[in-house]
């Protein structure tokens, strides 16, 4: 599985994310998701299975396929409920 964090600009939002991503990942023992990070007008939807994207970009990025939306991105909470969600429903916790 694959897994893009996408942000307006491609470069500290969207790799903050990717290495939070990574790390609840590690607390959950969840191994094999491929995790990186782009930004939006670079983003397609053959690059990643789900895109995590911010709230405020989350409209402009409709067009990727499963897209899961952050209220806030420094929300390590918020965070950890998301990807622990997605890999129950996809079986992978």
């Amino acid at each position: 599985m694959k897994i893009l964090t996408v942000c307006g600009s491609g470069l500290g939002t969207s790799f903050m994310v990717e290495m939070n991503i990574n790390q609840v990942l590690s607390e959950l023992g969840v191994t094999g998701i491929e995790v990186s990070h782009s930004d939006l007008s670079s983003a397609t939807p053959g690059d990643a299975d789900v895109f995590f994207l911010a709230k405020d970009i989350a409209e402009g990025g409709q067009h990727l396929g499963e897209v899961i939306v952050l209220d806030n991105i420094i929300d390590m909470d918020e965070l950890r409920t998301k990807v622990s969600d997605l890999m129950k429903e996809k079986g992978l916790l």
